[in-house]
């Protein structure tokens, strides 16, 4: 049977610091069978809810107290360099693919036909269309636009055609996804403006704890604090979801002495 978990924390670092101590409580062991880390022992939740009130409280990245001798799980130069990967088309040489190439330079082709045929939109008040930080041409040739910005996007029609709208979720993955060796664990972002506040829906379908949750989560809030002061709103919850949030062997010793509590000494 499953065991889902829910976590209500104030801010980023009390949401890693509540999973990584309930990871010791209710996380399965397992050994992986394929993938990234093939043949290593992690304890992951079946399926994980963290609802983060106040995610724009500094600092954004967890702290570990000096006294326990163990590293951040993340240093705070770490989200200069992957705040591009968020929110850029920027790809490095090898790479298949990056969040922000997913997010703001997605492939644009038959997007437009689509438009048309089933329009969201008037045709004729479609302005947007020329807009160059939504519609990007991959060369100065080209007649019709080639990527699409998604996150400039979803900012334009909230500005532009209201709040009440359950359409503008950031998409990350694709069906595609499956034949990578290594897919993409953040799935998608769903947004919602209410109370005058935008807040943040991201999915990951795998995600390490101890090093990925704090830096996606910080650079997410980051984005959403850029998306809600563009849209002219205020900055509000993340509200975050997996079926596969885990810490692995190698971080079971520091989560015992955080927590205070051996793995073995959990509940069954």
């Amino acid at each position: 049977m499953l065991n889902p978990i829910f976590i209500e924390a104030t801010t980023l670092s009390d949401a890693w610091f509540q999973l990584l101590y309930t990871a010791i409580e209710e996380g399965r062991e397992f050994i992986i069978d394929e993938g990234s880390y093939k043949g290593q022992k992690r304890l992951e939740f079946d399926f994980a809810t963290v609802r983060i009130k106040n995610p724009d409280v500094l600092p954004l990245l967890p702290q570990v107290p000096a006294h326990y001798g163990f590293p951040n799980p993340v240093e705070y130069d770490y989200l200069d360099n992957y705040l591009p990967y968020l929110m850029t088309g920027e790809e490095k040489e090898g790479e298949s693919y990056t969040y922000g190439q997913r997010i703001c330079k997605a492939d644009f082709e038959g997007i437009l036909d689509s438009i048309v045929r089933r329009p969201i939109y008037n045709v004729e008040t479609m302005d947007f269309l020329d807009d160059e930080n939504i519609f990007k041409k991959c060369c100065s040739f080209c007649k019709r636009p080639k990527f699409l910005n998604q996150m400039e996007l979803m900012i334009w029609t909230y500005k532009n055609k209201g709040h009440r709208n359950n359409q503008m979720i950031l998409q990350v993955g694709q069906p595609t996804d499956m034949l990578l060796i290594d897919p993409p664990c953040l799935r998608h972002i769903d947004t919602r403006i209410q109370d005058g506040k935008l807040h943040f829906f991201p999915y990951f379908r795998s995600w390490d704890l101890y090093g990925g949750f704090p830096a996606n989560l910080a650079a997410i809030e980051m984005m959403k604090q850029y998306c809600a002061a563009e849209i002219g709103v205020e900055n509000g919850e993340i509200i975050a979801t997996s079926k596969g949030l885990h810490i692995y062997d190698y971080v079971f010793e520091i989560a015992e002495v955080l927590r205070g509590k051996k793995i073995n000494e959990k509940k069954t």
